[in-house]
């Protein structure tokens, strides 16, 4: 977090308190679950992501980041894949008028830098885990979503076309590489209603570790106006009467931006070459499974 704090002021990033509870949060999980909670008599939502609020900022700071926490209740099947939690902790970025080029970027200096200076200052606590120092080469190598399912099915793996690649689909794909890489332009539908769409496919992203540790990051450029919005959430089964208050700031005016979020626990997992996600961080919760 230190390194990845200085790394983002040095950029002219702000840091901002996330909010822990909100009328509404991201619906884009993959499979989990929102956890809900009785506020005042009113149904509100724990942070499941910062993406709506992170928008919300746009018109006066521009450049910001929060180290948010988030819950979201993945199915109990999501435990085998030594990369899902129930309650982790994501640095969260958002940049106005920037393009996802631009934040794919500010991504790979991030990583780069957590990456060095893990390398330099822990040296004793890597080898106490039995962990390397990594080294990463940037810029990533970059894969459209197309050529990621194409290069699975020459593996035998039946991925869609028109769906986000299945977990075990991305475990086997960064299983054939030694250094991060991007997947871009996800189509048309199967993502967020937020993402930014560009003809039949989405201006967005995933960053995945290579080794079979999976996704690392997930963002993209965002819709910023309320028809594309209401256009991109009948699309996806969202009922846009639950983001009023998304859908009358984006009325009001906000400007274009881009970001992504990058999971603290699967980031530290990948360093420390750990076994499960849970490992990584000192109050893990699994999906399913009771603890402190």
């Amino acid at each position: 977090m230190r390194a990845a704090s200085g790394q983002l002021a040095e950029e002219g990033f702000i840091q901002v308190r996330p909010p822990v509870i909100s009328s509404a949060t991201d619906p884009g999980l993959r499979g989990a679950a929102r956890a809900k909670v009785d506020f005042y008599g009113k149904p509100y939502y724990i942070t499941a992501s910062m993406n709506l609020h992170k928008q919300m900022l746009m018109p006066t700071l521009e450049k910001v980041y929060a180290i948010c926490p988030c819950v979201r209740l993945e199915p109990p099947h999501s435990r085998e894949t030594g990369r899902h939690l129930a309650e982790f902790a994501q640095i969260e970025i958002e940049c106005a008028r920037a393009s996802m080029d631009d934040v794919m970027g500010v991504a790979e200096r991030l990583v780069s830098k957590v990456v060095s200076d893990v390398a330099t200052h822990c040296g004793k606590e890597l080898e106490a885990v039995g962990a390397k120092p990594k080294k990463v080469k940037t810029p990533f190598q970059r894969l459209t979503h197309r050529e990621a399912v194409e290069r699975l099915r020459a593996l035998g793996f039946g991925a869609s076309y028109t769906k986000e690649i299945p977990w075990d689909g991305e475990k086997l794909l960064s299983m054939q590489f030694d250094q991060p890489f991007w997947i871009t332009h996800y189509p048309d539908g199967s993502r967020g209603f937020y993402d930014k769409l560009d003809t039949t496919s989405l201006l967005d992203f995933d960053l995945v570790y290579p080794g079979g540790y999976g996704e690392a990051i997930s963002g993209g450029e965002r819709e910023h106006t309320p028809e594309g919005t209401r256009r991109q959430m009948r699309k996806t089964g969202i009922d846009p009467r639950e983001f009023g208050w998304y859908l009358q700031m984006l009325g009001d005016g906000i400007p274009p931006s881009a970001g992504f979020g990058i999971g603290l626990e699967r980031l530290t997992r990948w360093i420390c070459e750990l076994d499960h996600v849970y490992e990584a961080g000192p109050f893990t919760k699994l999906a399913g499974v009771y603890s402190a």
